[in-house]
């Protein structure tokens, strides 16, 4: 194929193809792998995402399950195709989110004597239970926010007057943290909070410009230690990242209970006494 036709088969992609294609390769299938574990033909399938081929909505909710796309990205593919959207996202505080908040509440309560939060999609303290408010009053002063807010944890992270003074391997946390939010960015829609956040965080004059790039040679560490250190005070945590099961709602799909961990005995002797002071 010449140089012109390329370009003109380019420009004829259909919106659903350029998506399915980037989330194939985001998930490093080819044609064939995904048209197996859909069970359709590869033909078919380099059809659809060359524009040749419009998918029914059926088909659109097929591969996303086969690539295992998140819902709030499934709907966006089934609007690329000419489809309504299929999964809701319900607020938190809803009526009828009241057994979820429940569920909620005890997942924290049931990581006592240790720290614990649940956290939305962009990193915003939905809940946090006794230990973390007692972990966070000791070694973050002066961080609680206003009544009623919901504080993010990334901005309180990046924060001089948040987290950051407390953190001795601050360095390595944040290079995970940014890393971590450039996978996350990879698939969101313009106007997405969590494009935003990413911009903000990088604007930063005390952020390296290497930074800015996502670095996919970067190993995605499983477990990133903590160190919290004020005065003689050291707390050294990891922690541990609990979903839902799984949910066709968007807010409870993104929706995670993070727990702090003592990664050591000197840590787990610190945050006994915390608690019993």
């Amino acid at each position: 194929m010449g140089k012109a036709a390329a370009k003109t088969a380019e420009k004829n992609v259909s919106p659903i193809g350029k998506y399915l294609k980037n989330w194939r390769t985001t998930r490093r299938m080819s044609q064939l792998d995904l048209a197996c574990e859909a069970e359709i033909s590869a033909r078919h399938l380099s059809f659809i995402e060359t524009g040749r081929a419009e998918p029914s909505r059926d088909m659109v909710i097929t591969l996303s399950e086969a690539l295992e796309i998140p819902l709030r990205d499934r709907n966006a593919l089934l609007l690329a195709a000419g489809y309504a959207p299929l999964y809701s996202e319900t607020d938190i505080d809803a009526p009828e989110m009241a057994h979820i908040r429940t569920v909620i509440d005890f997942m924290l309560e049931s990581y006592n004597p240790y720290g614990a939060v649940a956290l939305d999609a962009h990193w915003n303290v939905l809940k946090s239970n006794r230990a973390y408010d007692k972990l966070a009053e000791t070694f973050f002063p002066g961080l609680a926010g206003a009544p009623g807010e919901r504080p993010n944890m990334l901005r309180q992270i990046f924060s001089d007057e948040g987290m950051r003074p407390y953190i001795a391997n601050w360095d390595e946390v944040a290079y995970y943290m940014i890393q971590r939010m450039h996978r996350e960015a990879m698939h969101a829609q313009v106007g997405d909070p969590t494009l935003q956040l990413l911009e903000d965080l990088l604007k930063r004059e005390d952020v390296p410009r290497r930074w800015h790039l996502f670095d996919v040679s970067a190993p995605a560490e499983l477990l990133i230690p903590v160190h919290l250190k004020i005065g003689d005070l050291n707390a050294r945590l990891f922690s541990v990242i609990t979903m839902l099961g799984t949910p066709q709602d968007i807010t409870l799909q993104e929706l995670r209970i993070e727990a702090f961990m003592p990664a050591d005995e000197e840590t787990r002797e610190v945050i006994s006494a915390l608690m019993e002071g």
